[in-house]
């Protein structure tokens, strides 16, 4: 996200000496990616950020995937993994994986209790907030976050979750947290930009809509003291499923301590009502909805929108094929018309997986007909590598979706 931005304390010329009101050097810090020939952010630390004081092995989730063979559409009940809520449970560790391959992977956690500080090192993040609410304490600052909300996460970004008490959320819902992993950077659609990184007027989202973090944010904001000896998780390439381990870092001073930042490389957050929908006579396809990318992995999202206004129009989706992709809806809110009578509802993953033709509801074309409007909120991610089954999605497996479009045999209640 090519926007530039600063916060805090920095000094006037990048690479030079920065100091604290005692004389002391603050330590700088390029995070950059792709070997630094792309975004960047400059960090003033208090310490130096290479200084650990012990490594040890952090066992992470389950990343264990198992083929989907053979080949089936899958309808899965993500509220069925947390049934008791989530006391006890935190926003890092207590993920757990739905559906990944090499580029990407997607889980689902349900949490009330604070996180470790925690940083991946593998890919950029994208959180969407399906219920409840929390704040996010990263480097850079922090976020309150709530319902709707998508928080981007660079690679490498320290931060942690705190969970606020379901209580104290509109939603009297503890924090349900969808988890989109990627192995590159998440960004903006490069159809929505200029040459230069700008939203172009035509992109249904712009600069005005993201959140920058609050901050500069550290220790003594939190009431901590920042001698206080800190660890933190990272995710890393290396032995297990996928390639995927863990290491706890222990700091010997707590890790909030840059007092000022500036570059084009932080969190933010988006929140999906702020994506003005792109509407047309007759239906439009997919990428319409598309609002974020990363390598071999496009993120969508559909909301209450104007649906296709042409006199003979069909407002719910053609069947369709995409050839080159395993396409995964989140249903989040409101009622999905094209699946009305499959088990779809709210909190349903629906999986379609490349190799299978897929669409309405037998009965929704007619149904829809003559609507003017779909209330209606979906999270969709298409990827360009098929999909495998992770823990999760084999614990909420409704074992029968392949059945729904089936019109001479109903789809008989679990």
């Amino acid at each position: 996200m090519a926007h530039y931005t600063s916060m805090g304390a920095v000094p006037p010329k990048r690479h030079t000496q920065h100091r604290d009101s005692a004389g002391n050097l603050y330590y700088e810090e390029l995070m950059g990616e792709e070997g630094f020939s792309s975004d960047s952010s400059l960090l003033y630390h208090r310490r130096i950020p290479s200084e650990i004081s012990a490594a040890e092995v952090w066992q992470v989730p389950d990343q264990t995937l198992t083929p989907n063979h053979p080949l089936k559409p899958l309808h899965l009940k993500l509220r069925d993994l947390f049934p008791d809520g989530g006391p006890g449970v935190d926003a890092v560790t207590g993920r757990r994986l739905i559906l990944g391959n090499s580029d990407v992977r997607i889980s689902y956690v349900v949490a009330e209790s604070a996180s470790p500080f925690y940083r991946n090192a593998i890919g950029d993040e994208l959180v969407y907030i399906e219920r409840g609410s929390a704040q996010v304490e990263t480097v850079f600052g922090s976020f309150e976050v709530g319902r709707g909300d998508y928080v981007v996460i660079p690679r490498a970004t320290t931060h942690r979750w705190l969970p606020k008490p379901p209580g104290d959320d509109a939603d009297h819902e503890p924090l349900r947290a969808y988890c989109i992993e990627a192995a590159s950077h998440i960004t903006s659609p490069k159809s929505y930009r200029s040459r230069f990184g700008q939203l172009l007027e035509h992109s249904p989202y712009c600069e005005r809509d993201l959140r920058l973090p609050e901050g500069p944010l550290l220790a003594e904001d939190i009431g901590a003291d920042a001698g206080d000896e800190t660890q933190v998780y990272v995710k890393h390439r290396g032995p297990g499923p996928g390639g995927i381990a863990g290491t706890i870092y222990t700091h010997p001073f707590h890790v909030l301590d840059v007092v000022g930042w500036d570059g084009c490389l932080y969190p933010y957050v988006f929140n999906i009502s702020d994506f003005e929908p792109i509407t047309g006579r007759v239906h439009q396809p997919p990428p319409a909805h598309q609002v974020f990318e990363a390598w071999n992995v496009v993120v969508c999202n559909f909301v209450p929108r104007k649906v296709d206004y042409h006199p003979l129009a069909i407002p719910v989706p053609y069947y369709h094929s995409n050839v080159d992709s395993d396409e995964v809806m989140f249903y989040v809110d409101g009622d999905y018309e094209a699946r009305k009578g499959s088990g779809i509802g709210i909190g349903s993953v629906s999986l379609h997986p490349g190799g299978h033709a897929h669409g309405p509801q037998p009965g929704a074309m007619e149904r829809s007909l003559g609507a003017e409007y779909f209330d209606e909120t979906a999270v969709m991610v298409d990827t360009f590598k098929p999909l495998e089954l992770g823990e999760g999605a084999l614990a909420c497996d409704d074992g029968r979706y392949l059945l729904s479009w089936h019109t001479t045999n109903s789809v008989p209640e679990p």
